[in-house]
């Protein structure tokens, strides 16, 4: 699509038809966007132009390669609601969508940019803007728009050699379909659905990437005339057509991180048509309690610098509570032996076909563990996974358990200031309840509590409770290796590894497809 292109935002049209004077030319025609105005170049002399004010005009499709542009009536001429219109004929399909794109997003650039409609009213912010703080947008589109950052997430050949299979694996799923690939970042996904038969690809991302999306498509031509790079935001764009599938990678660390999925959910309420599929179309977070001394310590000593009595003459100790806390705030981020878990982990479920975009602003999950061995628990390690499920009969997983190969993921962890003594046996408790905020991240709020052991047990009671407040937005990266710990009481961390049946899936369904 882009090759027919003469710049950005000019294409060669057949030919026009201008309605209101009925003369014709069947030459090729230029069309150009202007930041206010649609015009038609008719010939080479500049003079001889159509144009249209973008605001004022509206663009409806007449058939595959065909189209009616009509603009409203001028203030002196008002005895029509529109009074000039022309239609145009495209060279083919493929420059009537993309036509369509740069016509509806101009118009949109044009409203957040603060233009007005024709009676003096301003469109309201989009929902993204609503809910997101514009400072973090700024700053997370900035981030996505570099490509070595694009290079670090196509380096971790798990993510893209698991999005590779599943799509190649599901080929029937998307030959001769309509595909819209939410946030395409380098448009990876969008050449791979290409690959396996795609009838026509809209790549839609709101970051600069989408100028390098468009030169890596324009660098493939086998498949460049079935993408078409769409910059904007999916709730803000506007699409020529509904999509069969939506492919996308809208995960973030403990898989709800930036706020993508929400995106992703909109993407398909706007786009995907009713039965359609969704690549991934489900996700899971695995929850399970820890036992780690060093990584305890290593927290709890960072605050020591605050502990001196004579910095230079200063007293620091009035500070040292404050950063103690503030330490333990941050979940850590990294690669951890499965040997560290002391329970069998439990799960949540996000439906990604089903799920309502406000059912992600608060995640209450209620927890409950049996302990396998006697230690003190340091808090709650976290994980997640996501299914391709499409027409093959296999279903793959791409997960970010520990264990399994590492991700640029990692793991998350939940550090308690107060950690938990339990024995072989006892009951653990608690609730992690997880809450939007307009950094494009979650507050986690996690309580764990050690239930009564041993004799009188069954009268419930709770010998101890720790709890923490994590802020997901800034975690602390600790990207050290792994390190080899003793077993505890011949468990094994496939044993620990498999998920209790909480809310969804059997106990034996979870532990395999994870392992897997």
């Amino acid at each position: 699509m882009e090759n027919n292109m003469l710049d950005d935002q000019d294409f060669l049209v057949a030919s026009i038809s201008q309605l209101s004077i009925s003369s014709n030319s069947s030459q090729p025609v230029v069309a150009r966007f202007r930041p206010e105005w649609l015009q038609f170049d008719l010939d080479s002399d500049s003079n001889n132009l159509v144009r249209f004010e973008l605001r004022n005009s509206k663009l409806f499709k007449l058939g595959p390669s065909q189209s009616v542009c009509v603009s409203e009536a001028s203030e002196v001429n008002k005895e029509k609601n529109y009074s000039r219109g022309i239609t145009i004929q495209f060279i083919n399909d493929e420059e009537s969508r993309a036509f369509h794109c740069a016509f509806e997003q101009r118009k949109k650039d044009m409203t957040v940019q603060g233009s007005f409609l024709p009676n003096g009213t301003v469109l309201s912010k989009s929902k993204f803007e609503d809910k997101i703080e514009a400072a973090s947008a700024k700053m997370y589109f900035h981030y996505y728009g570099q490509l070595l950052h694009q290079q670090n997430m196509m380096q971790d050949y798990v993510r893209t050699g698991t999005y590779y299979a599943a799509v190649m694996e599901n080929r029937a799923d998307f030959v001769d379909r309509v595909v819209v690939d939410v946030g395409a970042g380098s448009g990876i996904l969008s050449l791979f659905a290409a690959q396996a038969g795609a009838k026509h690809v809209y790549a839609v991302e709101a970051s600069d990437m989408a100028g390098y999306a468009r030169k890596l498509v324009a660098g493939n031509p086998l498949l460049s005339q079935k993408i078409t790079v769409v910059k904007g935001k999916v709730e803000e764009v506007e699409l020529p057509e509904k999509a069969d599938i939506l492919i996308s990678e809208p995960m973030g660390t403990l898989l709800i991180n930036e706020r993508m999925l929400e995106s992703y959910i909109i993407a398909r309420d706007r786009f995907l048509i009713p039965n359609g599929k969704m690549f991934p179309g489900l996700g899971r977070i695995h929850m399970a309690p820890f036992s780690d001394e060093y990584l305890y310590t290593e927290i709890a000593n960072k605050a020591l610098f605050w502990q001196q009595q004579n910095y230079y003459g200063v007293n620091l100790t009035p500070l040292h509570s404050a950063a103690f806390q503030g330490y333990f705030s941050q979940p850590v981020v990294d690669a951890f032996d499965p040997r560290l878990l002391v329970a069998l982990a439990v799960s949540h479920e996000i439906n990604f076909m089903s799920s309502k975009e406000e059912e992600l602003y608060e995640i209450d999950i209620p927890l409950r563990f049996i302990a396998s061995v006697g230690t003190r628990i340091h808090g709650l390690a976290c994980w997640f996974d996501v299914l391709f499920d499409g027409s093959s009969t296999v279903q793959r997983w791409l997960t970010t358990a520990p264990g399994a190969p590492t991700t640029h993921w990692y793991q998350l962890r939940c550090v308690l200031s107060q950690p938990i003594y339990v024995m072989p046996g006892q009951e653990i408790t608690g609730r992690l309840r997880m809450v939007a905020h307009k950094a494009q991240s979650y507050m986690l709020d996690l309580i764990l509590s050690a239930k009564m052991w041993g004799p009188g047990a069954e009268q419930g009671g709770i010998l101890q409770t720790s709890s923490g407040k994590f802020d997901l937005k800034e975690p602390y990266y600790r990207m050290s290796q792994p390190q080899a710990y003793p077993m505890a009481q011949e468990q094994t961390p496939q044993q620990l590894l498999q998920t209790q049946d909480l809310q969804t899936l059997s106990q034996d369904e979870e532990g395999s497809d994870l392992l897997q």
